[in-house]
């Protein structure tokens, strides 16, 4: 087991890099080396900006045959992912990645195929894994009190509007690809981490808002997503980023023994509760978009330990993502198609 700081460097300076490279160097095991922009960015200017020599590079490649580079952060537009990650993978870099993995499924199965021929560590940006929230959430579920689930749904609902740093290119069916895709994911993924079981078939539909206000994308901003799971459970997740609303991240399940509704939880596991009123556990609560208000410290530490244990990634490896996306690329195809849909094993 070693105990190396790793040099990181990171592809696209994105407002999600700029978000990563804080959190990567407050885990203490990390930093930031270079960066590789399409745009002009000064050298010194970014360096004064995080507080440490940084690197510019144009040539992605050049970075990659750079043997003092530990691990790649891919933090630019969706439709490169897939490309820059291969590169990366056959370069025997380790691999930190922004969600989507990539827009279309072929290749993120062509992805997945680098990464097990090359050997290299992941870790994707499915944070909220690492949210108080769901950390509280998972440790409720495993601790039995709500016994057996059977029945779960987590919505994710944020307008991402004009008002939205990245609506300008979220808008285009080729960088945002769905409503799941584009920020949904996180809401399906945390579903699946709570259900625990692999999902049988899946029937999704999609629809939009009227409001002139989201006019402009390509594709259907809100999807509702039913999960047939193998253990015989029932989900259901939406992905509404056409709302006008405060951010929300609804969470309800219900097990054998009791239930959870977002903060709050009944178990029959724990004597002398009232069943007529809630339980409230004292988390933070996922409400907000913003990239600097993510669990990426928590995650990021977790993955530079993981790599100094020679281990895959916990909770958010490339399996993980893979599994959520295999998902998702059903949905989406459901939607389309007006059918349900089985998962491809």
């Amino acid at each position: 087991m070693s105990n190396q700081t790793y040099n990181v460097g990171i592809i696209g300076y994105s407002w999600a890099a700029t978000a990563h490279i804080d959190a990567i160097a407050a885990t203490s095991k990390g930093q930031v080396t270079d960066v590789v922009s399409s745009r002009p960015i000064d050298a010194a200017e970014l360096s004064r900006k995080h507080g440490r020599p940084i690197r510019v590079h144009t040539d992605l490649d050049a970075m990659l045959a750079d043997p003092h580079v530990d691990v790649v952060d891919i933090t630019g537009y969706p439709d490169q992912h897939a490309a820059q990650f291969i590169r990366a993978a056959k370069a025997g870099k380790h691999i930190i990645i922004e969600k989507p993995l990539a827009i279309e499924w072929a290749d993120v199965v062509a992805m997945r195929k680098a990464a097990d021929e090359s050997g290299v560590k992941v870790c994707v940006c499915f944070e909220c894994r690492f949210s108080s929230q769901f950390l509280a959430t998972k440790s409720v579920i495993d601790a039995g009190l709500l016994g057996t689930l059977h029945y779960g749904e987590i919505d994710y609902y944020h307008g991402i509007g004009p008002w939205y740093g990245q609506y300008r290119w979220n808008i285009k069916r080729g960088l945002g690809g769905s409503a799941l895709l584009t920020a949904g994911c996180h809401a399906l993924d945390a579903l699946l981490l709570c259900m625990g079981s692999d999902v049988e078939e899946v029937t999704s539909y999609a629809s939009q808002s009227a409001n002139a206000i989201f006019s402009a994308y390509e594709y259907p901003t809100t999807s509702t997503t039913i999960l047939k799971f193998k253990s015989g459970a029932v989900g259901k997740c939406a992905a509404v980023v056409d709302c006008l609303q405060p951010y929300y991240f609804h969470t309800h399940l219900v097990g054998s023994e009791g239930s959870l509704l977002d903060n709050r939880f009944h178990s029959q596991k724990l004597d002398g509760l009232n069943r007529h009123a809630w339980s409230q556990l004292s988390m933070k609560m996922l409400d907000s978009g913003d990239v600097a208000d993510h669990p990426y410290q928590t995650q990021f530490k977790a993955f530079f330990d993981a790599l100094d244990a020679g281990k895959d990634m916990p909770l958010t490896s490339f399996k993980d993502g893979f599994a959520t996306h295999r998902v998702i690329a059903a949905a989406d195809r459901s939607a389309a198609e007006g059918t349900p849909v089985k998962i491809e094993s």
